[in-house]
């Protein structure tokens, strides 16, 4: 770490002079009740938790230092948080947690930014690169980061992380372990076009804990991205382009490629929404962990919210997804009201066998400083898992 921090002073530039010294406190709160019931078990969880982060940041001229610690206590724990409790209840990965969230030395200017220490990344759609925010102990990168501007429109986003600190807290162990050693290098490079910004990626992930799938999740992963938006009238066009291609890297024992593909759309009709895509994480061979993974990113976030999905099974996944939705600036004393329905129809990429369709449903609101959010999935299985619904009532609070 300390050598880390003098990289990123060395690679600035000479310290800087006085400047005025602005402290900013940090502090978000989030309640959550979750309810799961899964086919196979006989019993549901029930689990409501607790969680606060605080810290403080300080900025002076383009420099700043930041730290921040998160605490997520188990108020009721009728559940199997991964760690603790009998995995005859479903699993709700939120186990009880107090650590260091973030600890970082930043230097800032509009064409160079140097992050080091103990950060969140979060990378395009974070797809292959995230900070799992909606699990309550989050994900974050013992890293240095460097982001360069040289010019308009050009970003090159460099980081090397030796840690990855991961979602399961202080108790984690075996296979779910408090913090991932390794070496990560994660490359992106965005150019924006007339059509879209159009990214270029590599992310090379090399784990050196055995527990962790004996070094299976180790891979190099290639890619392209283009995103872009465009106003039609009164509505405004969404639209994303994806293609990568993993392999095994490093101590994997498989050797194994697969294919990444995305196609997606969206149209906001300035209060109507309808969107669909297609995603597909592909497979090799059918052995477990030579499909294609994405131990990095923030997984919760596609593929349906029952999570059939996280770890991709042996024969890959397609995804064939249309949304709806409504949403209101205001509405009475209520800010940013959302209303949105998922449809996902998910298939096997090898062999192609129906996986099973999924409904996720979501409601949301702001008041003030407080969002309120209701959340429902529904997991029907044909020949993968089983039928699975979860059901969440949220509170986030921040200053």
């Amino acid at each position: 770490m300390r050598r880390a921090l003098l990289l990123a002073g060395l690679t600035a530039g000479a310290p800087a002079t006085a400047q005025t010294i602005t402290v900013k406190p940090l502090l978000d709160a989030r309640a959550r009740y979750e309810c799961v019931e899964q086919d196979g078990l006989a019993r549901k969880a029930d689990a409501l938790t607790l969680r606060i982060r605080s810290g403080v940041e300080a900025k002076a001229g383009p420099w700043s230092a930041l730290a921040e610690a998160q605490g997520n206590l188990a108020v009721v724990d009728d559940v199997y948080d991964g760690l603790h409790g009998a995995a005859t209840r479903p699993l709700v990965a939120d186990p009880q947690n107090i650590a260091l969230y973030r600890a970082q030395l930043q230097y800032r200017t509009q064409a160079l930014a140097i992050t080091a220490g103990r950060q969140r990344i979060a990378l395009d759609d974070e797809r292959f690169v995230g900070a799992v925010n909606f699990r309550q102990n989050g994900q974050t990168f013992d890293a240095v980061r460097t982001e360069v501007m040289p010019l308009k429109g050009l970003k090159l986003d460099a980081t090397y992380a030796w840690s990855v600190r991961t979602i399961w807290g202080i108790d984690g162990r075996g296979a779910r372990q408090q913090a991932v050693s390794g070496d990560f290098l994660l490359g992106n490079a965005s150019l924006a076009t007339p059509i879209g910004a159009l990214t270029g990626f590599a992310y090379l992930v090399d784990e050196n804990e055995a527990p962790v799938q004996g070094y299976r999740l180790s891979s190099q992963t290639y890619g392209v991205r283009l995103a872009g938006a465009r106003g039609v009238g009164v509505a405004k066009l969404t639209y994303q382009l994806s293609y990568a291609r993993q392999s095994d890297y490093h101590r994997n024992p498989n050797s194994y490629a697969a294919d990444y593909y995305l196609a997606d759309a969206a149209i906001d009709l300035n209060g109507p929404r309808l969107g669909a895509g297609y995603e597909v994480l592909g497979a090799d061979r059918g052995v477990a962990l030579t499909s294609f993974q994405t131990p990095l990113g923030t997984n919760s976030k596609f593929q349906g919210w029952a999570d059939a999905f996280l770890t991709t099974p042996p024969d890959g996944v397609r995804d064939l997804y249309a949304s709806g939705g409504y949403g209101w600036k205001t509405l009475g004393p209520l800010k940013g009201v959302s209303l949105q329905a998922v449809y996902h129809r998910f298939e096997s990429d090898r062999a192609v066998r129906h996986y099973g369709n999924e409904i996720d449903l979501l409601a949301s609101a702001k008041v003030g400083r407080t969002t309120a959010s209701v959340r429902y999935a529904e997991y029907d299985a044909d020949r993968f898992a089983t039928d699975t619904h979860k059901f969440w009532l949220q509170l986030d609070w921040t200053i």
